[in-house]
């Protein structure tokens, strides 16, 4: 009995100290690095939410774009951080295809890593160049099944989230479409723009200007609900596509082991500065949806997108590489 008193204390001041430190944290600036270049839409919306996360925690955040390899090392550098909260990770959904891509990632996805919050989403657009015959996805299937495998796709690359998602759709709607793999969505977006390749599955984001300018049209929507930018956009699912996902999300990974009164404090923060209006108005301006929640709903997208990534690599026998 007193070894069991002993052990309870024991654990009892643990969460004491716990709390103390969350209560004083952050007593320094914290880094946040996202695995891009500037300009992408994860570190779009860190930049979006920065002044308002610093004026809650009365510390700077310093956003460290690490690029290279996909994002990987970037992710592998938080995930060897100290789990003391003051290095973080801004993670879009790519995050989440890695493995599938890389089943040697030196770190893991889902296990090295602590979920505080879903930032953002942003549903992707279906697209066609404006000389396409083709005013939506079933006008597309029809034109892509008369001309088996002449019609060609851009994608940002070998293992990106377009190709990913293009695969599931051709599988899908029974059709042969070639994949072009481009070095980055800008020049994936410009290839389809300049009628090299006919097709793609990119961001509002980088698309809408062009949309709105009449390059390129878009013929479906990735998400379950129509977006208010394109609203006479029809959704795959509405295009009879329910399988078929197209969304980019955005969220705010730690270490694994950072102790839980911390990332609970992270998460009430972001939570804070996601309520605000201007902040929503500027995550909209950039075509993203703002979300929030608690820290398992990003943990719980995480886990089902890998599974989900796998299958698709495995059952399309999707060509990852040159």
């Amino acid at each position: 009995m007193k070894s069991f008193r002993v052990w309870g204390a024991f654990c009892a001041g643990l969460m004491l100290t716990g709390a103390a430190w969350a209560q004083d944290y952050p007593t320094k600036n914290i880094t946040v690095i996202v695995p891009f270049p500037p300009g992408g839409i994860n570190d779009a919306a860190v930049r979006i939410l920065q002044p308002e996360v610093e004026k809650r925690l009365g510390k700077s955040l310093i956003i460290d774009n690490r690029a290279g390899a996909g994002g990987a090392i970037g992710t592998q550098a938080v995930a060897r951080a100290a789990p003391d909260g003051y290095t973080l990770l801004a993670v879009a959904s790519s995050h989440a295809v890695a493995p599938a891509v890389n089943p040697n990632l030196s770190y893991d996805t889902v296990k090295d890593f602590a979920p505080i919050i879903m930032i953002a989403r942003d549903p992707m657009l279906f697209l066609v160049n404006s000389k396409v015959p083709a005013k939506d996805i079933g006008e597309f299937v029809a034109l892509a099944k008369s001309k088996p495998g002449e019609l060609n796709y851009s994608s940002p690359g070998f293992g990106t989230q377009t190709q990913f998602i293009t695969e599931l759709f051709k599988s899908k709607a029974g059709v042969q479409i070639q994949h072009v793999p481009f070095r980055g969505g800008a020049p994936a977006l410009q290839a389809v723009i300049a009628g090299e390749v006919q097709f793609s599955v990119l961001s509002g984001q980088v698309s809408l200007p062009h949309i709105e300018s009449g390059s390129i049209r878009a013929i479906a929507l990735g998400g379950a609900a129509r977006d208010p930018r394109v609203p006479n956009t029809p959704t795959i699912v509405e295009a009879g596509y329910p399988d078929v996902e197209a969304i980019q999300w955005i969220g705010l990974l730690a270490p694994a082991k950072t102790p839980d009164a911390i990332v609970t404090r992270l998460n009430a923060v972001v939570n804070e500065a996601l309520a605000d209006k201007n902040v929503r108005e500027k995550l909209a301006i950039q075509g993203m949806t703002a979300l929030g929640g608690k820290p398992e709903v990003l943990g719980v997208a995480i886990e089902r997108e890998v599974k989900l990534w796998k299958e698709i690599a495995h059952s399309t026998k999707m060509k990852l590489a040159d």
